[in-house]
């Protein structure tokens, strides 16, 4: 299983790295004649008063030839030009540009104003032959150029490289580094004994903990790639990968451990085995169930990328693929809601429903706080729901991964109530070592 899960995750990896694209606010590139309509040369979320569009070209004299110049919408005019019922021709749709340059010198400056709110802007590259559909000219010369798009700063100069919607990430990924710096220096020393020590919660610790090196791992390869972001609007699209890979690979192995602890509960629960005790990775149906599921999740996760390559580790869930895995993980919740449930009913003991409701807890808040920020981001507006979805996942994953570890970790809730019935919860060892406490 694990030697799947990495193939998997390389497979997600891999694709998340070639389709990521120049996503930086600095762009490179060549404007090339085209017939049949406008180049969407750049999409950035301008705010304030004193935004600036600068471009640099290398050959004037084609540019001031071919008439080029670059036409600025507001996204929600340009689709309403988009959707409308009017029939218009395209040089009337780009008349309604509300910004235009005409690219008439080496270097220029454009700055976007009275700006109420940010939104979200289209930059086009526009010249003489664009209206024309059957335009076909190979000698005609590409104009290479360097965009760079920026909004004021605190103190209203321009030199922020951040679109709104990323603006305060940087920070955020910041203070959540130092929160696992802290939290380290604090816990990592007692937790490595513990997990030298071996015990029954062994093998659960040891994924628990594979998880959080991850989640650390994708939090400092974002800080990096948004370090160098701020300085260059280009950042560190390597870090950026890793970033989304780290994430992955914890999405991954959280789910095939939740699943396995779950259905393994469940399915001894019916069998109403008194064998032997119910390791969380040694019943073949729990285990099967959980390789599904994660071989579902992890093909989502790859067409996910062909469908939406303008994104971070979460998604604006536009997509059928995105969709898709917002289902998925609703159904999770509901059906190990349910089975929980159906445990936390019949049990007499008072502090082994404690433990399996604090269980679910996690669970749920695990699955469903993805899908539930994504639902509530349609209140806010376009350039908040990527914060929304981005900072309110990670921060109810670590409340998650918290839960679970001071649920595993309690010498008054998991020793008690593995030592009442061994066999109604996992990763209990043999019987020759229930007597042992490795604490």
């Amino acid at each position: 299983m694990g030697r799947l899960l990495w193939l998997l995750c390389l497979a997600v990896g891999g694709s998340r790295w070639w389709l990521r694209g120049a996503q930086g606010k600095t762009l490179r590139g060549r404007f090339s004649s085209a017939g049949g309509g406008a180049q969407l040369a750049a999409r950035f979320q301008f705010h304030g008063d004193h935004a600036v569009l600068y471009i640099r070209i290398n050959n004037v004299a084609a540019a001031v030839g071919k008439e080029a110049r670059l036409h600025l919408f507001q996204a929600q005019e340009w689709l309403k030009l988009q959707d409308s019922t009017q029939d218009y021709s395209c040089g009337e749709k780009l008349s309604k540009a509300q910004l235009t340059m005409p690219m008439n010198h080496t270097e220029q400056n454009l700055t976007v104003t009275q700006i109420p709110y940010p939104e979200t802007w289209y930059v086009f590259y526009v010249d003489k032959f664009t209206c024309e559909e059957n335009y076909e000219n190979s000698e005609s010369e590409d104009i290479q150029f360097e965009m760079v798009l920026l909004n004021p700063d605190a103190e209203g100069n321009p030199l922020d490289h951040f679109s709104a919607g990323e603006s305060g990430l940087h920070e955020f990924f910041f203070l959540l580094i130092l929160a696992y710096f802290v939290a380290a220096c604090i816990y990592a020393q007692s937790l490595w004994q513990t997990l030298k020590k071996g015990g029954p919660m062994h093998t659960v610790l040891k994924v628990l903990s594979t998880v959080l090196v991850f989640q650390a791992g994708s939090a400092f390869a974002n800080y990096l790639h948004f370090s160098s972001y701020a300085k260059d609007g280009i950042g560190a699209p390597f870090m950026g990968s890793l970033a989304e890979l780290c994430d992955i690979v914890c999405q991954i192995q959280m789910l095939y451990l939740l699943l396995s602890l779950c259905m393994g509960w469940m399915i001894g629960r019916m069998k109403k085995s008194q064998s032997r005790p119910l390791q969380w990775d040694s019943t073949p149906a729990s285990t099967g169930i959980a390789v599904v599921v994660v071989v579902t999740q992890s093909i989502l996760l790859i067409w996910e990328q062909f469908e939406d390559t303008n994104h971070h580790s979460y998604h604006s869930h536009h997509s059928l693929a995105s969709g898709l895995l917002i289902g998925l993980r609703v159904c999770l919740s509901l059906s190990l809601a349910c089975g929980l449930y159906q445990i936390i009913r019949v049990e007499r003991s008072t502090l082994k429903r404690e433990f399996y409701i604090t269980f679910a807890k996690g669970c749920i808040l695990w699955f469903l706080c993805h899908p539930g920020l994504a639902t509530v981001s349609v209140l806010f507006r376009d350039y908040q729901r990527e914060k929304v979805i981005t900072i309110g996942v990670i921060l109810c994953q670590s409340i998650c991964m918290f839960i679970l570890y001071r649920l595993f970790l309690s010498h008054s809730l998991y020793w008690e109530v593995s030592s009442l019935s061994s066999v109604t919860l996992p990763l209990t060892v043999a019987s020759g070592h229930k007597s042992r406490h490795y604490f």
